[in-house]
């Protein structure tokens, strides 16, 4: 007799489920665990009820299931409020000139963008390539040794056949070589005035006057473009 009660109790509960799986959930909530909780409670034997040890330790389960899930919740209103924070603090640096780690180069007629990088040690020799929009690259120059510092670079606009290349947006990778031959780390810097802000995902963007596009949380500081006299301009060799 109990064998076939629990037989009924089994399939009440995969009945249970199989609503569950219908209505297209792959996991169990904290509302679907109480429901398939009540079913088997409905349908158990009244002569051979549950163990008590077993009820208390399925009540345990679906206070855990219930406290994790309030958690979950409370960390996606307080990621969705921090995003909410960190798109009206992105927009109020529009119109504003901005730092920002970087590798993006424009170019708009004559006029090209710097970029900046900083090395913490001694550079035997270091080089600076250009890729264009489709990423080939276009221009490979040497920025010689190197003592560690800041240094601002200003790229032409040309090819390394010198000749004029089209507007738009390049990407830079720079390489170095310690005294010792190993890859020195160099950190790069763009600089540009702050045109809008769009989102991708969770994280906020700056898109800059001239298409380039900065991380917000990469921005450094807001600066005065007009004011880097302090800032040492690498010339590339050959030039």
């Amino acid at each position: 007799m109990a064998t076939a009660i629990d037989g009924n109790i089994l399939g009440k509960a995969e009945q249970e489920f199989g609503q569950l799986q219908i209505r297209g959930k792959s996991e169990l909530g904290k509302e679907d665990f109480l429901t398939l909780l009540v079913a088997q409670l409905s349908h158990q034997d009244p002569m051979n009820p549950m163990d008590d040890k077993e009820f208390v330790s399925q009540l345990s389960e679906f206070s855990s299931l219930e406290q994790l899930t309030n958690i979950s919740g409370g960390i996606k209103d307080m990621n969705d409020s921090t995003a909410r924070q960190e798109m009206i603090s992105a927009v109020s640096f529009i119109g504003k000139d901005v730092r920002a780690k970087g590798y993006g180069l424009s170019k708009q007629n004559d006029s090209t963008s710097s970029l900046y990088f900083t090395i913490t040690e001694p550079v035997a020799n270091g080089f600076i390539n250009i890729y264009d929009p489709n990423m080939n690259l276009v221009r490979t120059e040497s920025i010689g040794t190197k003592q560690p510092g800041n240094y601002e670079y200003q790229w032409d606009g040309k090819d390394y056949k010198g000749t004029n290349l089209a507007d738009g947006v390049y990407s830079v990778a720079m390489y170095a070589e310690g005294l010792d031959g190993n890859p020195v780390l160099v950190s790069t810097e763009v600089s540009g005035k702050v045109a809008g802000v769009q989102k991708d995902g969770t994280e906020q963007y700056l898109r800059l006057a001239d298409g380039r596009v900065v991380r917000f949380t990469d921005v450094q500081e807001v600066v005065d473009t007009s004011s880097s006299s302090n800032t040492d301009e690498t010339t590339p060799s050959g030039q």
